[in-house]
């Protein structure tokens, strides 16, 4: 028998002009009660053209690395309960 499942990421971003900073977060979404959070910061140098696209970016992929960070964590932690061993996922 196949199993299929949908798990969806959600994105949020916002950029400050004035700290020329984008934050944004990357949340999981999963059929049960997992609840995880990636969270990504781009900084802009004042020197550096302002070109938002870019701060997006940066900020957006450090989220979703932040999120496969808590998920292999996560991961560990189920397997950890499971096994009564201690258990470390390397990426």
């Amino acid at each position: 028998m196949i199993a299929s499942k949908r798990w969806s990421v959600e994105i949020f971003i916002d950029e400050n002009d004035t700290e020329m900073t984008t934050h944004a977060e990357a949340r999981l979404h999963t059929n049960d009660q997992t609840q995880l959070i990636g969270r990504g910061t781009a900084r802009r140098n004042p020197k550096d053209t302002d070109i938002a696209e870019i701060g997006g970016e940066l900020a957006v992929a450090r989220a979703l690395s932040d999120l496969a960070h808590e998920l292999l964590h996560a991961a560990a932690s189920d397997i950890e309960q499971i096994t009564s061993e201690h258990l470390r996922l390397q990426s």
